[in-house]
């Protein structure tokens, strides 16, 4: 509800989830304190599909399908913006420890090969969550694997006929 309405009361909120506003008030004492939680699910699910991925141990090829399916997967469950709790610092450290590891992970995609070596620092970086954000919101009729097949095929291979 509040991906599609991030202004939405805590009284639409609980009506939605079928209980009283009172019941969402004992568990969360304001409207901040409800966001706070959901990103902090989100980024907790986000850390758990970056460890599931295994992306240090795992053959890069492997790695990289398994961290996008996770990751669309996460997308789908908690479909928030984790740009509005950056102001928190606790938040935003763990959010950029997240990013590092990804990026760790591309320049070693890139080292084995499985990248392209001659592109813009950081582009692979910059693409590969717009991919998997276009994936998880435009193609819900697809499974995270196959949501994912499609995202690591364009990543890997681009647009072009050849």
């Amino acid at each position: 509800m509040l991906a599609a309405d991030p202004g939405a009361s805590i009284a639409n909120i609980a009506t939605e989830a079928g209980v009283d506003r009172r019941t969402v008030y004992r568990r969360f004492a304001s409207r901040e304190d409800l966001l706070a939680a959901i990103y902090a699910s989100r980024l907790a699910a986000i850390e758990d599909a970056i460890a599931d991925a295994r992306l240090r141990e795992a053959p890069v090829a492997v790695a990289l399908h398994r961290y996008v399916e996770n990751i669309i997967a996460v997308n789908r469950t908690w479909p928030v913006d984790l740009a509005r709790m950056l102001a928190d610092d606790g938040v935003r450290a763990r959010r950029d420890a997240s990013v590092r590891e990804v990026d760790v992970f591309l320049e070693r995609a890139t080292d084995e090969g499985l990248l392209r070596s001659d592109l813009p620092p950081g582009w692979a970086s910059a693409l590969l969550p717009q991919l998997m954000h276009l994936a998880s919101r435009q193609m819900p009729e697809l499974s995270p694997a196959q949501a994912a097949d499609v995202v690591v095929d364009t990543l890997l291979r681009g647009l072009g006929a050849s």
